[in-house]
């Protein structure tokens, strides 16, 4: 049986991500709850939740899917797949042009038979922050005191209006949002490492500058970045700063999709799987 997620399911949410061994917390949970409390799904056999799924609306132009998971025990009874489609559905009846997901090598194959095609790579990448590498960790840099001042510049990188998603990560998440004239950064904490991202920027110095000012507050701590190497400056930066690429998944989107169109060469860090 399919039915909304809500709060008293957070924990069931946590087994399912601890069984793929992801990144996220119970925070996370809860804020795909609070932005999308009609997007949130799980899958209930024999009283157990075994499975689920989220789709985050950025208006009406894109919708993205992900928290795609089912235990272990559960697989290949095609529980992820009725997920999928229910998900698809409710999009289609909000009117979405255009849905994306990252998928891993395991859920692809379900993902192109549901007519999903390659767009891109997306690469995580990880390091332990060395505060030394971190050039000008501060300077220049100002606390992000609301949405409003990255807005614009959000929506012409990324393809859409994500200013939901990026108020609640601030609401939530104030300690690691900072923006420069020429951009901005968040991250947030993480089971297994301290997440960078989402960063805009005009060009490779200003996302240098303010990815210092994360590596600068979490010296000594396990730091995930994901990005998409056809930013080649994105890669070239993480390199430069000591992070190594760790994993591969592919974004894809609906073969009928009527998709906005964004500036990955502005898109230094995505904001997460689950998010896009």
């Amino acid at each position: 049986m399919i039915r909304l997620m809500t709060a008293k399911d957070i924990p069931a949410g946590m087994r399912l991500k601890e069984a793929a061994v992801w990144n996220q917390t119970t925070r996370d949970w809860a804020n795909l709850l609070a932005i999308e409390p009609q997007g949130c799904w799980v899958y209930e056999a024999d009283g157990v939740i075994a499975g689920s799924t989220t789709a985050v609306l950025y208006g009406q132009d894109l919708a993205w899917i992900g928290m795609v998971l089912v235990l272990p025990e559960y697989r290949g009874q095609g529980i992820a797949r009725r997920l999928m489609q229910h998900a698809l559905r409710y999009l289609d009846e909000r009117g979405v042009r255009c849905v994306k997901l990252d998928a891993t090598d395991m859920g692809k194959p379900l993902y192109e038979q549901l007519g999903f095609v390659d767009e891109a790579v997306i690469e995580r990448w990880a390091v332990i922050s060395d505060v030394q590498d971190a050039e000008e960790p501060e300077t220049g840099t100002e606390r992000l005191a609301d949405t409003v001042a990255i807005a614009e510049r959000d929506r012409a990188a990324f393809g859409a209006d994500r200013s939901r998603l990026l108020q609640r990560l601030l609401e939530v998440f104030p300690h690691d949002a900072v923006r420069l004239p020429g951009g901005y950064v968040m991250g947030r904490p993480g089971s297994n490492a301290h997440f960078i991202g989402p960063c805009v920027a005009d060009d490779p110095r200003a996302a240098r500058r303010l990815i210092a000012h994360v590596l600068e507050r979490h010296a000594g701590t396990p730091l995930f970045w994901d990005l998409l190497p056809n930013n080649e400056e994105a890669a070239a930066l993480a390199r430069s700063l000591g992070f190594e690429p760790r994993r591969k998944l592919w974004r894809m989107l609906r073969t009928s999709a009527e998709c906005p169109s964004g500036n990955v060469q502005q898109v230094f860090a995505a904001a997460g799987f689950e998010y896009g």
